[in-house]
């Protein structure tokens, strides 16, 4: 049998929002030191990965995501000695560390921007982008920022506009210029030097722009920098790279991961999270899930990346819902859509990523009111969606279902006041329903989301049908179930999950029946799913692995 070609593909990754995970120190602000002592959880849990959210300087206008030092820890999180240990303690779980790289753009307290807004003649200058006002002395042009506002910040000490993508806190970063390539590679060098396994990169369709042409998702410099990037630091590195990307597509996504390439290991790509948004408010105003049109995108990514290339699994980030209240019931059938959901997911071609807190189910956070919020974009948003006309409470019943901060409410490791997150005051709302949903509670319950968790991860090292398996896809227009096979080695494995909260009805075809082996019944014991009438409770998963035939 054809083994793995890497090291990481038959493992589960799972993402540290490090402000939220475990607050060591009790400042109500979670750490690095609290990271290392939750460990053991995700050694138990069978991660092989961890993404780590950004720990370095930074004022944290964007939660870390505007960096004013890219070599320091913020001192909130700990120093780099601690890092350094987390980094060891973590390795001796076989657990390797993924830093989040965020190079599109720095803090605006960066020593780099500092530099270049005193002085137009500052070797730095030219690391941003700046033009001069427009002929009436206002902004070079009208284009909006991600997180609303202009694109352009005036910089009175210079007289000029810089351009700012997502905040005025963050001003992007000129790859055109090479002095500021080898900065960010020489970097690179220094952390993957330090023992981290590679790196998510955060925004990187960005960083090829051609912003006088308005050119500015996967710009034409974009894969010339990737392949620079690949040949200057990560060649010859037994590391893995993963590129967010919001605007990749099936079609090109393969100029990023494909073999040939040399850029990058895989992508995150969106098309499953877009699919339910509005075509004028996008996520501020959500559509309820449409699984046919939700199945076709997972479909088409997976037979894109069959041959050449390589997918990442996931249905929550930090920049996301939780998927239990955005495509599960959240209500009644919480635990088991949950699973369901985990299932479908899991067992697809490419590398599963769990967000904190998935892993027992942890639903969005129940805010109400704006004040309760503390992300930069939704309290732009905000404010801008207003302007345009969309009501306050269409607004928040969207930020209920769709914000970002659903996702940054503090881990619930136990029925404690501060869900033993931390014991001071949190920087953001604990979920109330922590008493009842938390690690202590499902810990040792072998019918709890985790224990389901737990199990899918070691199937995957277990089983290389499901890291090597062909993907085929069936009952393609059902409303309800989500089905498909992997086949590999003479060997079937059938996936068969209803994500609705009704009983579910089908016809299975021959070449989605199995018999064997009964992996997941998270209803009621299967060993088989024969050809013919098939009924399926609310949110039941059902896998078999059997022969082909």
């Amino acid at each position: 049998m054809t083994r793995r070609a890497t090291w990481w593909q038959d493992r589960t990754a799972y993402q540290i929002y490090p402000r939220s995970f475990a607050d060591a120190n009790g400042d109500g602000v979670g750490d690095i030191p609290g990271i290392i002592g939750r460990l053991d959880h995700l050694a138990d849990l069978g991660i092989g990965l961890i993404w780590l959210s950004p720990v370095y300087r930074s004022p944290m206008a964007d939660n870390g995501y505007d960096i004013s030092d890219y070599q320091d820890i913020a001192p909130e999180y700990g120093t780099l000695a601690d890092f350094d240990r987390l980094v060891a303690e973590a390795a001796r779980r076989d657990i390797g560390i993924i830093m989040d790289l965020v190079v599109n753009h720095s803090s605006d307290r960066h020593p780099w921007f500092l530099e270049a807004r005193r002085d137009r003649a500052s070797p730095f200058h030219d690391f941003y982008y700046w033009r001069d006002p427009a002929p009436d002395g206002g902004p070079p042009d009208d284009r909006h920022a991600y997180f609303g506002g202009p694109v352009w910040t005036f910089v009175p000490e210079v007289g000029r506009y810089v351009f700012n993508l997502f905040s005025p806190q963050q001003p992007d970063l000129n790859w055109q210029n090479p002095a500021l390539r080898q900065a960010v590679y020489d970097m690179m060098r220094w952390w993957l030097d330090r023992g981290v396994r590679g790196f998510r990169m955060d925004v990187i369709d960005l960083i090829g722009k051609d912003i006088d042409r308005d050119l500015i998702t996967e710009g034409p410099y974009l894969h010339g920098f990737l392949q620079e990037m690949h040949r200057e630091v990560l060649a010859g590195r037994d590391v893995v790279t993963v590129g967010e990307s919001w605007n990749v597509t099936k079609e090109t996504a393969l100029l990023y991961c494909g073999r040939d390439r040399k850029e990058l290991d895989m992508v995150f790509q969106f098309q499953h999270i877009v699919a339910g948004w509005d075509s004028v408010h996008g996520k501020w105003l959500p559509h309820p899930l449409d699984l046919v049109a939700f199945k076709k995108v997972w479909t088409d990514w997976q037979e894109a990346l069959e041959v050449d290339g390589w997918n990442s699994l996931f249905l929550n980030n930090h920049d996301l819902p939780r998927s239990v209240s955005r495509y599960g019931d959240a209500g009644q059938w919480r635990e088991r859509s949950a699973k369901a959901l985990a299932t479908a997911v899991h067992l697809m071609r490419g590398t599963p990523f769990v967000f904190q807190g998935e892993e027992i189910g942890m639903t969005n956070a129940g805010f109400s009111d704006i004040t309760h919020y503390r992300d930069i974009e939704l309290i732009n948003m905000h404010r801008e969606m207003l302007s345009q006309g969309l009501p306050e409470h269409q607004f928040l019943e969207g930020a209920g279902i769709t914000a970002r901060d659903n996702a940054r409410t503090p881990m619930q490791w136990d029925a404690s006041p501060g869900a033993g997150f931390t014991t001071g005051e949190p920087w953001i709302a604990i979920n109330p329903n922590s008493a009842r949903i938390n690690v202590a509670a499902q810990r040792d319950d072998s019918n709890s989301v985790l224990a389901h968790y737990r199990h899918l991860i070691a199937l995957r090292k277990q089983h290389e049908v499901i890291v090597q398996g062909r993907f085929v896809p069936w009952l393609e227009d059902h409303p309800q179930i989500w089905a498909y096979t992997r086949e590999w080695d003479n060997q079937r494995l059938s996936v068969l999950c209803n994500i609705s909260s009704e009983p579910a009805h089908a016809d299975v075809p021959h070449g989605l029946a199995s018999s064997g082996t009964g992996l997941i019944c998270t209803a009621k014991p299967r060993r088989s799913v024969p050809a013919g009438p098939i009924a399926l409770e609310p949110w039941e998963a059902v896998v078999v692995l059997g022969e082909l035939g």
